[in-house]
């Protein structure tokens, strides 16, 4: 009978070192049976590991007050004893169960039990409140809480509300739903409804994890979206913890294909700059051809390294392909490797391997000539930037996706149903969402042209 399940109401404090090496400091059980309270323990723990000063400020626990304490290792058989065929219930329940079965795990033991998170059950049996804190909802709901961030406090303020619980789902039917082996409540985030994890699609597009205002937090790439973001909810690193802590809702957008999903996700990275994205958001600089005059009138080369976008020549991600490039140049042109910056000395150029200079570094050769060797050579590298599209899968079967790159630049990309006859430039344009050229867009695009070669290219 439901009436007479055994639950434990649980909190502990810990060292505030995340998820991964978080340690305990004081923990409180209240055992019930139904809505009765049967037992109650709390006691400091010695973490074996200092207190930051931001946590005893924030709980008053200090060093001296744990130093002779019981470590985790002297209670964790009366917390087996206590919790053994019991819910285990805490508010935000993820982190209480995850600190705890880690501690367990650092002793040899596995600790498994059923759960059930307050902050989920309230949401779905109170909707419509402005906030579900711990102290919000105390407030709201008229429960006392004395000692806040204190474990027997914080634990008797959520017995009362468990409580509360309990009496507005008299027939179980929203608990046993939560406690069902294939529920996905005992993983998900608290504040994240069951529902909008359940109506992602399972196709290839991108995702966007918002807070409670709205903002972008993190934006992701998937072939399967509704599984790489459940995937998130598993990971229990700090930074996967954190994000499912501040996420409250989930869009997404279908791409068809991964070469648009990964320009998306790039693009939403540069726009939004979210707060738990790393990748794509530090300016990258890449290596560029540059040409400048010099004093004596000659159009010198270099590689340059800058986070401008200039379209007129170039883009390198290594600086060994950009030299490539380079020598190519001054090779085929017989420009001087002097100066196309190859070698460091100011006397006649001595490249080990490009030796048809014409001798503007000494004299022989006239500046006007060597010049107009110089500007075909940067011409030829202009030429090199073609326009073309790439052609993917659509979102549907009855259409097809295209990237548009214009003089070496990525325009952006578009769809067209499949009963659409287009032929030209000014055709796709029509059909083009417009997208910006970055280092990030020119590098995905290149990766998928060394993976897939020319098959899906169409130019123009």
């Amino acid at each position: 009978m439901m009436q007479d399940q055994l639950y434990t109401v649980i909190d502990v404090e810990t060292t505030g070192k995340g998820i991964k090496g978080n340690r305990i400091t004081e923990i409180c059980i209240v055992l019930l049976r139904g809505n009765k309270i049967q037992d109650k323990f709390t006691s400091l723990v010695n973490p074996e590991q200092n207190i930051p000063a931001f946590i005893t400020g924030l709980t008053g626990i200090d060093d001296n007050m744990v130093r002779k304490a019981p470590k985790f290792h002297e209670i964790a058989k009366h917390i087996i004893e206590i919790t053994t065929e019991a819910v285990f219930v805490a508010h935000n329940v993820n982190f209480d169960y995850n600190v705890i079965r880690d501690e367990f795990k650092r002793i040899g033991y596995t600790f498994t039990r059923k759960k059930l998170c307050t902050v989920r059950l309230s949401r779905k049996l109170m909707p419509g409140l402005f906030s579900y804190s711990l102290g919000r909802l105390c407030s709201s709901l008229n429960i006392p809480l004395v000692d806040r961030h204190r474990a027997e406090g914080d634990t008797d303020a959520t017995v009362i509300l468990f409580q509360r619980i309990l009496e507005l789902d008299s027939e179980f039917s929203v608990i046993n739903s939560f406690l069902h082996a294939y529920s996905k409540e005992a993983t998900l985030p608290p504040h994240l409804d069951a529902s909008i994890i359940n109506h992602l699609p399972e196709q290839t597009g991108i995702y966007l994890f918002k807070d409670k205002k709205g903002k972008v937090i993190y934006a992701g790439k998937a072939k399967n979206i509704k599984k790489r973001v459940v995937s998130h909810f598993y990971d229990k690193k700090n930074k996967e913890y954190a994000l499912g802590q501040n996420t409250y809702t989930i869009d997404y957008e279908i791409t068809g294909n991964e070469l648009i999903a990964l320009l998306l996700e790039a693009d939403k990275i540069k726009r939004h700059y979210p707060e738990f994205n790393s990748a794509q958001k530090r300016p990258v600089a890449p290596y560029r051809i540059i040409q400048y005059i010099n004093r004596r009138g000659i159009i010198q080369l270099a590689i340059d390294r800058s986070t401008k976008t200039d379209h007129s020549l170039e883009v390198f991600y290594r600086r060994s392909d950009a030299i490539e490039q380079l020598e190519k140049l001054c090779f085929d042109y017989q420009l001087c490797p002097r100066y196309c910056n190859l070698q460091s000395t100011t006397e006649r150029c001595s490249h080990y391997r490009i030796k048809n200079c014409k001798g503007i570094c000494y004299g022989k050769e006239s500046v006007a000539l060597y010049n107009m060797r110089v500007q075909k050579a940067l011409t030829s590298l202009k030429k090199q930037k073609q326009t073309y599209f790439i052609k993917e899968k659509g979102r549907t079967i009855d259409e097809h996706s295209f990237v548009m790159i214009q003089n070496g630049v990525y325009k952006g990309f578009g769809y067209i149903h499949e009963s659409e006859q287009v032929s030209n430039l000014d055709g796709f344009e029509t059909f083009l969402t417009v997208q910006a050229h970055t280092y990030h867009t020119t590098k995905i695009i290149k990766n998928y042209l060394c993976k897939h070669g020319e098959r899906n290219v169409v130019y123009m």
